[in-house]
């Protein structure tokens, strides 16, 4: 099969397009035929070298997690899933790749209304989202929600979650997508290029912070007392969140990848229309390069996607 190995740290240069052995299912796991791949921003820290501190490789290694395909063959004692079953979901091998196996427990049933590009965006794209909202922050009806990078790969899910929640959201975006977030349902928009968040957002009950460093700083600043901040980048500091009297922590998942009742969940969402997924942009497999270079950017709307096969 094809695939792309990542053989050193390095740029975008780096992700090479080559021949690779075609896995074979274990115990517990399907053998799929990728046809879409979602491109996240951590596969491209994690190709710089920016995690291996905690978080070495073992090179040659094949990028990528998030990916939508047909199951082909299945492993011993595995009866939740069938040869030519659409699916989607996540796998720890390696997806920019023509085939990938996966542990049925991260897989679920794509459905018929989602097409492959858009079912790849789910993990790890929408499934952040609900966790960082639902699971760490709690979000209720009613609350007032501010979601940085609203436009994004995770913001451009959160705005809607939280809005399909009853939260009143605000939303921080460039010039060019303040109108995109305020069709995702954003009452708020912020120009971050224009204007400091915190002369809009004051006093509100949760912050969903997707970029870190400064803007994570100065959103401690915008919590009410008892509020909470959710960190998508970094821990934020302890001693600074009990002084203001919030809680502020990084985004934690209770296992590796999500579950297939919480990927079943979210398509449902999406497939009755209450969610609706927005591509950035699609390339094909040989091209990972380029798509790793647009995702450095950190702009963009919605999920970056390698499209393998129709």
């Amino acid at each position: 099969m094809r695939a792309i190995h990542v053989h050193a740290y390095g740029g975008p240069e780096a992700l090479r397009l080559e021949e690779a052995p075609r896995p074979e299912p274990q115990a517990g796991e399907v053998l799929m035929r990728v046809h879409a791949v979602g491109v996240l921003p951590v596969e491209w820290k994690i190709r710089q070298g920016l995690f291996r501190s905690f978080q070495p490789v073992t090179f040659p290694y094949i990028s990528g997690s998030a990916f939508a395909g047909v199951v082909k063959s299945v492993g011993a004692g595995v009866t939740a899933f069938a040869p030519e079953q659409a699916v989607f979901g996540r796998s720890a091998t390696g997806a920019y790749a023509e085939y990938v196996t996966a542990a049925v427990e991260t897989l679920a049933l794509k459905p018929d209304t989602l097409s492959f590009d858009e079912a790849a965006s789910i993990s790890g794209g929408a499934t952040t989202a609900w966790t960082a909202l639902f699971d760490n922050a709690r979000v209720q009806a009613g609350q007032r929600v501010l979601i940085h990078g609203a436009a994004g790969g995770v913001g451009s899910f959160a705005v809607q979650f939280a809005r399909w929640k009853g939260a009143q959201v605000i939303g921080t975006a460039s010039t060019a997508n303040l109108e995109f977030v305020r069709s995702l349902g954003a009452e708020t928009v912020i120009d971050y290029t224009t204007v400091p968040f915190e002369q809009v957002a004051r006093d509100v009950d949760v912050v969903l912070d997707t970029l870190g460093g400064e803007t994570l700083r100065r959103s401690m600043q915008v919590v009410r007392p008892g509020g909470v901040l959710v960190s998508l980048i970094e821990p934020p500091s302890q001693e600074e969140a009990q002084a203001l009297g919030i809680r502020a922590i990084k985004n934690t998942a209770t296992q590796p990848y999500p579950s297939t009742s919480l990927l079943q969940t979210i398509a449902s969402l999406i497939a009755a229309g209450e969610i609706r997924v927005t591509l950035a942009q699609v390339f094909p497999l040989e091209e990972a390069s380029r798509a790793h270079e647009l995702s450095q950017t950190g702009h963009g709307r919605g999920r970056i996607v390698l499209h393998i096969a129709d």
